[in-house]
């Protein structure tokens, strides 16, 4: 391996738990991932010693508050290499970015007749917020589809773009572990005239992510899944898009000028913030990307592509036709992401038999119902891999199926 997970492992404080007398072994970080004791201290000491409200109050105790809180905004405009930190908005959660996307800009860009391309492996939070759209103004709705082996099928991508204002796709599927060529589909946004927006949720924790290099032009992202706290989202997007969209939310911290008459908005990102910001969440964000930082994106994928590796030849030399696991073999083009089917158990009770042995993993269907009807099933098991993760975690993963077997009879 290219990381010392067992040196990274003693920063995560959950994974000493023990449980009936057994350690955990945690495989669900595509759904949200644990917190370093770098997050815990950070978070407690601001909470313990340098909370107060942010752009409001002129004492000193507020001052350092609202350097910390822009702190953070500037760390991730390096872990992304933004052009500039006033590009990053601050969100609820990754969720809520696509939303102010859709809403935002969407409202202000698209009518009757407009289409929007979305692929069928997209998150809910990138297909439901362009159907609600869809629903007010009448816009028409594509889907890039699929390989049999879970990329996206590019042979009439030029069709698909024709006519359309946003394409909207992700940059790591959450269920397929697929890593589309982002900065391809990008500059096929741009050649039909089309905005890219991308949802980054999945990749960026794992890999060094560049969205000048990508030359996106919105992208969204969250904290919880990069060993983060939960509560915070990010939105980057190019400053004069962003200057255009009209605010999301109203209220203080995103006005300018406030009369009986109407308002005028702040800059942005201000723009975008109303209301109380989640400030002690920005902090634990801030030591979440310095963590992450100082390890190294580069060597995480590294990790990752090797461990995905191990993971994949051990189940399918284990289980053989017994199971199936969705998207490509290839671990150059896909993330440490593995949802499967296994006999013909429902997922379910796989999970269920695996938390048995503290096996954590995720049953159902991914927030990704349409992917699942693509994929001819209703749901799946998913284990996601991290960097804290490592071959005996895989191997107590097949132990735990084999377990599985014993159980049901097979």
């Amino acid at each position: 391996m290219s990381i010392d997970v067992a040196t990274i492992r003693k920063e995560f404080p959950i994974l000493d738990r023990e449980i009936d007398g057994a350690p955990l072994v945690y495989l669900d970080s595509g759904n949200t991932s644990q917190k370093p004791r770098a997050v815990i201290d950070a978070m407690s000491t601001f909470l313990e010693q340098s909370y107060a409200p942010i752009n409001r109050s002129s004492y000193r105790l507020a001052g350092e508050a609202t350097d910390a809180y822009e702190g953070a905004r500037t760390a991730v405009a390096r872990l992304i290499n933004a052009p500039s930190a006033d590009e990053v908005v601050f969100t609820k959660n990754a969720t809520e970015s696509m939303n102010l996307i859709a809403q935002a800009w969407g409202r202000a860009n698209l009518s009757a007749g407009d289409v929007v391309l979305l692929t069928e492996m997209e998150h809910h939070a990138n297909i439901v917020p362009w159907q609600m759209l869809a629903t007010e103004r009448g816009v028409d709705i594509r889907y890039v589809p699929l390989t049999p082996d879970g990329q996206l099928d590019l042979t009439n991508l030029g069709q698909l773009l024709d006519g359309a204002k946003v394409f909207s796709f992700t940059a790591m599927s959450n269920v397929l572990g697929t890593i589309p060529p982002t900065a391809q589909l990008c500059r096929a946004a741009h050649d039909a005239g089309a905005l890219a927006v991308v949802d980054a949720c999945q990749y960026v924790p794992h890999n060094a992510a560049d969205v000048q290099a990508w030359d996106a032009d919105l992208v969204a992202f969250s904290s919880h899944k990069m060993c983060g706290p939960s509560g915070i989202g990010m939105l980057w997007g190019r400053a004069e898009i962003l200057d255009a969209m009209p605010p999301f939310l109203g209220g203080g911290n995103m006005i300018d000028t406030v009369s009986l008459d109407g308002f005028t908005t702040a800059p942005v990102p201000a723009k975008f913030e109303a209301g109380t910001p989640p400030i002690a969440e920005a902090i634990g964000l801030h030591a979440a990307i310095n963590f992450l930082e100082g390890i190294g994106l580069a060597e995480i994928r590294r990790h990752e592509m090797d461990l995905t590796r191990y993971a994949l030849d051990a189940l399918n030399d284990r289980f053989a036709d017994d199971i199936t696991i969705f998207g490509p073999d290839n671990v150059e083009i896909r993330g440490g992401v593995l949802s499967f089917t296994f006999r013909d158990l429902h997922p379910h009770d796989v999970s269920q038999v695996l938390d048995e042995r503290n096996v954590c993993v995720r049953a159902g269907h991914h927030c990704a119902k349409p992917l699942m009807k693509t994929l001819g099933v209703v749901a799946t098991t998913r284990a996601s891999l991290y960097l804290y993760n490592d071959e005996a975690d895989v191997d107590a993963l097949v132990e735990g199926l084999a377990g599985a077997t014993d159980i049901f009879g097979f």
